[in-house]
């Protein structure tokens, strides 16, 4: 297949030569999509030859535009904006391209593991204190569809999920549960573990409040009371007691966990998310202090009066970090030093990419330079995906005042909304209930992770369940909708007898759409690339509606089925059947199903 950018490329070098008698290197040439306020299909950046013409950029451009339409078969005409060549390409190329997409297998995306490069992902990293809510619903989307589009870019990718199930803030719910539970079960409350477990830690929240309350109210500081409340006392001990492996308070970790671990994969399988690998924070902490001990013992490290273990940053721009508490119970950071060295150890990755929320920021950034200094070279290869926080209308969520959005529940509210605004508009009346089913799950599904991986990573948003089900804006019911009308004109196509054939060597195209609609085909594999680069599956999202929004166009413009041209028939078709092909694969990306029907 042609890629016209390199045509572009070395005739543009050619012409260099040739016009002013100076061979330049190829990185001189920046080559561009033409914006859309000016006519072209791409633009060359002349400012960087202009040393070389010694003469103005519109006059170089001028020069080398006539070059390219004289010597370049492709080009046919050309527009000088300032320093910008805007160059049209022909018809023909266009149509060339078509005849090359109907061939193509998987068109944009590399062979499996072509790179070369290993890539571990980790994304989710829940609590199991309690149940996952809208904000691990980004994470989990996120982390999903960058595996994916990192293993279309060719890479080995490792999706790995650390579970931090030990802690404080376990010990809270197994606390409240101990005080409070009366032995209850997720059975005997018919609710899923991990939803029972998060009520005792909201319990645990309720409770410490009032003992804090309690405490000002002698004259006591906040900030002490917080520090002096019994409960919290209480809980501290059972930490200790849980790291000097306790059998009782054990057996209540390992009970209450599994509850939790049951929700999370009935939450996970919901979502359709998975991992290769799950790691856990019981597991990998010890590693963790075992490097501490031995970034002690090089001096890298120092201990306190008080026995707690820290190190001094301040000479990096930071400050100093606790990495044991005083009484040596670790901390998050303890532990993900830990699991970053056995990972590399186990998989030797290129890369190890962390999904987590940008509140994260300076952990990141801290533990990269630790393992640096700890002597460990691949610590450069640590990424942070930071993103942005998700609220929803009506503001910030809190697990510990429960005022979260559960997934499962948000899940469930999502199919529910697209059954009733999908009955409001009658697209359900052809189908039996199962069929029913099927399809509001896949729409509810769609408008949920579309909605949210539209957004650049990088930005906050806030999640409107309505406005993600409309099936006329951004969302993803309208690209649904698009695919499943492209399947419908291919089963009323066979009902009529018509079939597709080979495309006409002396093919012409016969309305404007047509080519605008190739065109957004061509930059498949660009939009592919970027998203990689710059892990981002907005860059995929928006592309799709783009892609989506211009099939629209085109089938209300130009017939297909009742066009009476035989061979401007076919063309159309070629044209339906390759944006169907790229809108799955696009959605497929973003793990989002699209319906045959709708």
């Amino acid at each position: 297949m042609i890629v016209f950018e390199e045509f572009i490329l070395k005739s543009t070098l050619e012409a260099i030569k040739t016009l002013y008698s100076t061979e330049i290197q190829s990185n001189l040439v920046q080559i561009q999509e033409t914006r859309k306020e000016f006519e072209g299909d791409i633009t060359i950046v002349v400012f960087p030859f202009i040393k070389i013409s010694k003469k103005s950029p519109e006059i170089t451009a001028n020069e080398i535009g006539n070059y390219l339409v004289q010597n370049c078969n492709y080009v046919y005409q050309f527009n000088v904006i300032k320093g910008f060549l805007n160059l049209s390409v022909k018809p023909e190329y266009w149509l060339e391209f078509l005849k090359d997409l109907t061939f193509a297998d998987s068109f944009g995306t590399l062979p499996k593991n072509s790179s070369g490069k290993r890539i571990m992902i980790e994304y989710s990293s829940p609590n199991t204190n309690k149940p996952l809510h809208l904000g691990h619903v980004r994470n989990n989307l996120l982390g999903y569809s960058l595996s994916k589009i990192l293993q279309a870019n060719g890479h080995e990718v490792i999706k790995v999920n650390l579970v931090n199930d030990r802690g404080i803030h376990i010990c809270k719910s197994m606390l409240a549960w101990q005080k409070w539970g009366n032995d209850i079960t997720p059975q005997k409350s018919g609710l899923k573990g991990d939803h029972l477990v998060g009520d005792f830690y909201v319990k645990f929240d309720q409770e410490y409040k009032k003992q804090i309350k309690q405490l000002t109210e002698t004259g006591i500081s906040a900030e002490e009371a917080e520090k002096r409340a019994p409960i919290i006392i209480e809980a501290q001990e059972m930490l200790q007691k849980w790291e000097a492996k306790n059998p009782e308070v054990i057996s209540l970790w390992e009970m209450m966990n599994s509850w939790v671990y049951e929700g999370f994969k009935e939450t996970y399988l919901k979502l359709g998310v998975d991992f290769d690998r799950v790691y856990y924070e019981s597991q990998t902490y010890l590693h963790g202090k075992s490097l501490v001990q031995e970034g002690l013992e090089k001096g890298i490290l120092y201990q306190r009066a008080d026995k707690s273990v820290w190190i001094d940053l301040t000479s990096d721009g930071l400050d100093e970090k606790l990495l044991l508490r005083s009484d040596g119970t670790s901390v998050y950071m303890t532990q993900d030093l830990g699991t970053a060295v056995q990972r590399f150890e186990e998989y030797n990755n290129d890369e190890l990419i962390y999904v987590v929320g940008n509140e994260q920021n300076y952990h990141f950034q801290v533990l990269s330079l630790i393992l640096a200094k700890l002597g460990y070279s691949w610590a450069k290869d640590l990424k942070h995906l930071s993103y942005g926080m998700v609220e929803l209308p009506s503001g910030k969520m809190k697990s510990r005042e429960g005022t979260v959005v559960d997934a499962d529940d948000l899940v469930d509210e999502m199919i529910k909304t697209a059954r009733e605004m999908s009955q409001e508009l009658g697209k359900l009346d052809e189908f039996d209930e199962l069929q029913t089913n099927e399809i509001v799950k896949m729409i509810g599904l769609a408008a949920l992770k579309y909605f949210i991986l539209k957004v650049d990573p990088k930005k906050g948003m806030t999640f409107d369940p309505q406005e993600s089900i409309d099936f006329n804006g951004n969302t993803g019911p309208f690209i649904q909708y698009t695919y499943a009308r492209i399947r419908s004109i291919f089963r009323k196509a066979g009902e009529t007898g018509i079939k597709l054939s080979p495309l006409n060597n002396n093919q012409a195209l016969s309305n404007n759409k047509e080519g605008s609609l190739i065109k957004t085909l061509y930059k498949f594999p660009v939009i592919l690339s970027d998203a990689g680069k710059n892990l981002s599956p907005a860059l995929i999202a928006n592309y799709v509606y783009d892609l989506s929004k211009e099939y629209n166009q085109f089938y209300h413009e130009c017939p297909i089925l009742k066009e009476e041209n035989s061979e401007i028939r076919n063309l159309r078709l070629h044209l339906s059947e390759e944006t169907g092909k790229i809108i799955k694969l696009s959605m497929n990306l973003l793990g989002i199903n699209v319906p045959e029907r709708m």
